[in-house]
Order: structure tokens, then C-alpha cells, then sequence
């Protein structure tokens, strides 16, 4: 009686669990499912690859909009008077590095008026607290300047770097004296709304471009450009902003080439592409590759300087929410959907015992075995990561969700409880032996990615089988 009971009051509590985790799930998955962006598979088809990643989606678009609305007066158009265009451009100095953070608000104001100077920069270096180069810079911004008779000098900071380039490269502005105090009144009122706009873009756009991701890290053996890349850009511009934002992730040097609206540099952009100067526009010299468009442009930087395409990082952050919540819950509902309250107990563990030998023979049947659920966008995101790492796997599904209903083998989910622990999928077991899910476990599979512990394992299992 008290075991009815029991299992009654469990899934008396499982609507209520469904409703909140997919409320949490929704913000995450909505956004790149309505766009329906995601990459091909690499390996293992089973499954429908719905993967968020840390691609652009329609949330990215949106937010990187509205910090390009916010900032809708600074780095979009080309000054009318200044001197990088006329006749004594041989004459002024260059700039020849930029040690940058594409998530930074003293960054962002330098970037905003070298688009509005038509500016080029030799080489942008991202300058992130955990960048290779980040020994180099003393701060951050931080530009380095040759001037037309080969002298180097070096501006650190934002309000240095401004002055320089405004008393180097702009021209001076005669307006009529009747029109100054009209101007002066709601030039005031402008910078007293900026100073509070300003922020807008790094809180909307919090968590990219500020950091090296581990798909990237110094600690794993990713490929280097030998040669920067060149970009065609301008600050404003929200596309631009999803590339560069990879760019800093990534670790990766390029050529900054201004582009904004009104620049010279669209003509020479055109006779590039045979006639648009759309922006962002990536070339590689390194392997020749010239392309417009910011997804194609992001997958490819992934692919080509990567070891992986990191899982999404909203993702990530419902995780850190759902997870503790509900792995109590997982825990005791894995059991009683298993039918470890029926009257015949002897039957119940008789069955659960042959689930825990299948499991024990799937994971010795392939160096890497993943189990899953269809609709989860854990285990969706676990195996496009597996795929983008280029390991291959083998693929057992429990059906489409936990859910009584949706739920194909609930004593196999019971089974993976008593054996791991964690009744919670993707749970992934490499040469026999579980690493957890997609962020939580151990050491979980996006961890042992950023480590570079997975590849070793992987290839020792293989050896093993």
C-alpha cells in the first residue's frame, strides 16, 4: 500500500516537473529551432541534428540588432572630414597593431571611430584574459602607431587612443558661430544619452567575445593562421559584430579593413566580390578562402581554427538551472517508471538485471557509446559536439524524452542509474566507462574536450577493443 502510494505521489509530481523544465528549456531552444540553423552531420545520422552551438541564431541576430540600435549614431558612417582620404594620407602615420576585446566598452569606442575615419588596422590582436598574447599588452585597448619617417610609439587606453586618432586624422570642423550654441545644446544632451548607451551592447551581448573558448585554448593542439586574416567590417553593423566576436573566441589575428558606409574601401570590396560590398567579408590567405555571409563565415572559422564548435553557451547556463533542480527528481521517478513498485519484486530486479547486461555489452561494443533522447537538446548539442570533434560513436535512444508516454526503455534508464549513478541523459560512456553528460559528470564530455583528455581516451579505447 505505502509502495503505491508512494509511486502515485511521484507521478502526481511529473506534470508539474514537465512544465517547469521546459519553461527553462524554451528561452534556450526556441531562438535556433525557429531558424532552423544548424550544421550538417559529420558522423553518426541517427538522430535529427537540431544543434544550437555557439552559431548564430535568431536570438544572436536580435540582440546584436539592438546593440547596433543603441550605438545607431557611432560607427556606422564615414566622416565627412577627415583626412584619411585626401591628399596627404601618405603622410599620416599607420596603425600597425591593435591589441583588442571585442566584448569591451573602451574597445568599442576605439573600433567605432576607426570605422568613422575609414581607418585600417595592420593587425588586430585579441587581447582577452586568457589569450596567447595577452602578455603583450600592458592594457587594454592598447594601439601601436608608425608614423609616414618609421617611428613607433604606443597609446594605451581608450581616451589616449581617441585623442590620437582625432588630432591625427580628422579634419577640422569650421561651423558657423550662429549654429554653435543650438549645436552645443543638443550635442549635450546626445553625450548624456550615450554615456548611458554605451553599456548597452556588452550587457546584451554578455558572454561573447570577452574570453577564449576551450575549443580554442592555448592547452590543445588547434590550428594557427600563419598569415592574419582580412576582414572588411564596420562597427556598427550587427552581422560584422557576430564574426569578430568569434574572431576574439578563437584566438584568431586579422586584418582590419574599415568599411563603413560612405568608405572608398566599398569600391575595392566590390571589384573583389564582382559587385557587392556587403560586410562582414572574411579572406583567408592561408587556404584562399574569400566569403560574405557571418554564418558561413563563423562556420568555417570553427571548422578551420577549432577543435570543436562549442556547444551553446545559453544552453550551458539553463543547464546550471535545470539540471540541479531536477536530477533529484530523475533519481526517484527512473525506478518507479521502471516498475520497481509492482507487487512481484523478484521479476522487477530479474528485469532490471537484464537491462544492466544489454548496457554492459552495448558499451563494450564501440570505444564510444551515447545514450539519448530524441528531443532533448542536451543530447542533440552531445552529439553534434561528438560529430564537430570528429569522433565517432554509437547512438542507443530511450526514446524521445523521460516522460511517461515518450519514454521506449524506462528499465534501461533504470539500469544506467544503478550503474553510473545519474539516471539523466546524454550520458556517455567512453571504453566502457561513464564521462557523464554534455557539461555535468567526470569529467562530463564538454570538459574532457577542453582538457584534451577525450581524444587520448578515445584512442585508447579503440586500442582496447
Amino acid at each position: 500500500c505505502f509502495k503505491l502510494k508512494q509511486q502515485q505521489a511521484s507521478e502526481d509530481k511529473v506534470p508539474y516537473m514537465i512544465k517547469m523544465k521546459y519553461l527553462l528549456l524554451l528561452a534556450a531552444a526556441a531562438a535556433p529551432l525557429a531558424l532552423g540553423f544548424a550544421p550538417s552531420p559529420i558522423g553518426n545520422t541517427n538522430t535529427p541534428h537540431t544543434a544550437m552551438h555557439s552559431l548564430p541564431n535568431s536570438l544572436d541576430t536580435l540582440t546584436s540588432g539592438l546593440a547596433s540600435i543603441a550605438r545607431i549614431k557611432h560607427g556606422v558612417n564615414v566622416n565627412s572630414g577627415i583626412a584619411s582620404n585626401g591628399p596627404a594620407s601618405k603622410f599620416l602615420p599607420t596603425i600597425k597593431k591593435l591589441f583588442d576585446m571585442e566584448n569591451s566598452r573602451e574597445c568599442r569606442l576605439v573600433r567605432e571611430r576607426i570605422t568613422e575615419l575609414d581607418l585600417v588596422v595592420s593587425t588586430v590582436i585579441p587581447a582577452c584574459p586568457n589569450s596567447r598574447t595577452v602578455l603583450e599588452a600592458s592594457a587594454v585597448p592598447m594601439m601601436i602607431v608608425e608614423s609616414s619617417n618609421g617611428e613607433e610609439s604606443t597609446l594605451e587606453g581608450s581616451d589616449a587612443i581617441l585623442r590620437f586618432l582625432d588630432a591625427e586624422f580628422k579634419v577640422k570642423d569650421i561651423t558657423d558661430e550662429s549654429q554653435r550654441g543650438e549645436e552645443d545644446v543638443a550635442g549635450e544632451l546626445l553625450s548624456k544619452a550615450d554615456d548611458v548607451l554605451v553599456f548597452v551592447p556588452g550587457i546584451l551581448r554578455a558572454g561573447r567575445g570577452s574570453k577564449v573558448c576551450g575549443a580554442a585554448s592555448s592547452s590543445l593542439d588547434v590550428p594557427r593562421p600563419e598569415k592574419p586574416l582580412v576582414l572588411y567590417s564596420y562597427e556598427g553593423n550587427q552581422f560584422c559584430r557576430l564574426v569578430r566576436e568569434v574572431l576574439t573566441e578563437l584566438d584568431i589575428v586579422y586584418e582590419l579593413r574599415s568599411a563603413g558606409k560612405g568608405s572608398p574601401r566599398r569600391e575595392e570590396l566590390a571589384s573583389i566580390t564582382g559587385g557587392s560590398s556587403q560586410c562582414p567579408y572574411l579572406i583567408d590567405p592561408n587556404t584562399g578562402i574569400k566569403m560574405p555571409e557571418s554564418k558561413d563565415i563563423i562556420e568555417y572559422l570553427y571548422k578551420t581554427y577549432a577543435d570543436f564548435t562549442p556547444p551553446s553557451e545559453l544552453l550551458k547556463s539553463v543547464s546550471g538551472v535545470v539540471t540541479p533542480l531536477l536530477k533529484p527528481v530523475y533519481k526517484a521517478i527512473a525506478p518507479l517508471q521502471a516498475g520497481s513498485s509492482r507487487e512481484n519484486e523478484f521479476e522487477y530486479k530479474s528485469e532490471l538485471a537484464e537491462a544492466k547486461a544489454k548496457i554492459f555489452d552495448e558499451i563494450a561494443s564501440a570505444p564510444v557509446v551515447i545514450y539519448t533522447y530524441s528531443l532533448s537538446p542536451f543530447c542533440t548539442e552531445a552529439t553534434a559536439l561528438l560529430d564537430s570533434a570528429g569522433v565517432s560513436y554509437e547512438e542507443v535512444s530511450l526514446g524521445k524524452e523521460w516522460i511517461p508516454g515518450l519514454i521506449d526503455d524506462p528499465l534501461k534508464r533504470a539500469a544506467l542509474l544503478e550503474i553510473t549513478g545519474s539516471s539523466s541523459l546524454p550520458n556517455i560512456f567512453v571504453g566502457g566507462n561513464s564521462i557523464g553528460g554534455l557539461f555535468s559528470g567526470n569529467p562530463g564530455l564538454l570538459a574532457a574536450l577542453e582538457s584534451g583528455e577525450l581524444k587520448p581516451m578515445v584512442e585508447t579505447a579503440m586500442k582496447s577493443m
